[in-house]
């Protein structure tokens, strides 16, 4: 279930105290927490709350947004539609939220074929529009029997939508191994790097983004590699997608 917390600061603790306050009290506490490695994030303020609670924290590969691409999705939604409902003056844009994320929850999705309210709750949220054109009422059952049909409908939306997402995983990983280069690195290899993080006194536009020769120390699963650019430097954990092959010096 996707949530929205407006606050004036991003600072460790406030990130952490959100985490707490507007998610583990309300979904109770999760065991994967996954995120960018925004310092915020990284601290050791929110590393200590996950340690105390049990919580595997994770994040995902410097410069890589794809390695967490469903909040990536999610924010520009939320930034294209608030970009819609502000004032002028963009200051009321954490008054919108709320009702963005009611339409949200209830809306959809294209991946799992459900609403986020379906996934969570088993029953679509009753919205305003339901005044006007009303709603099915619900068939009375006792608490055990209530209880019985909303597991069964649990299990039967969770295995549908888990099928819808398997298709939907490879068919995207069909149209991505289309444009993959297919080059095999190993262990020792040389490679360019590329970085697109801006130089101190260099024009951007006339700046190379590819970096190197780097060395691969080592390949950590099929995506992830450890390289480092000399012995000396300290090593990186980079995404395999934004390496190429070292032929030689650039000239």
């Amino acid at each position: 279930m996707a949530r929205s917390v407006p606050h004036s600061g991003s600072g460790s603790p406030t990130v952490a105290e959100a985490v707490v306050q507007h998610w583990i009290s309300r979904y109770g506490v999760p065991l994967q927490l996954h995120s960018d490695q925004g310092r915020n994030f990284v601290s050791a303020v929110l590393k200590g709350v996950c340690e105390l609670l049990g919580i595997d924290k994770t994040k995902t590969i410097p410069l890589h947004p794809q390695s967490d691409g469903m909040v990536e999705r999610f924010n520009r939604i939320i930034l294209n539609n608030l970009s819609l409902m502000v004032s002028k003056n963009q200051q009321d844009w954490d008054q919108k939220v709320p009702l963005f994320l009611l339409a949200y929850r209830s809306a959809v999705h294209e991946t799992t074929g459900y609403s986020p309210s379906q996934m969570l709750f088993g029953r679509d949220l009753r919205l305003p529009c339901d005044l006007l054109f009303g709603r099915s009422p619900d068939t009375p059952s006792s608490p055990e029997e209530y209880v019985q049909n909303l597991q069964a409908r649990f299990e039967d939306v969770h295995n549908l939508a888990r099928e819808r997402i398997n298709l939907r995983t490879e068919k995207m990983k069909t149209r991505y191994d289309t444009k993959a280069t297919g080059h095999q690195f190993k262990e020792g290899d040389k490679v360019w790097f590329y970085n697109p993080t801006r130089r101190k006194g260099l024009s951007p536009k006339q700046q190379s983004h590819w970096d190197g020769p780097y060395t691969i120390l080592k390949i950590i699963n099929d995506v992830v590699i450890r390289i480092r650019k000399s012995t000396n430097s300290k090593p990186r954990v980079v995404h395999y997608d934004r390496l190429a092959p070292y032929y030689g010096h650039n000239s």
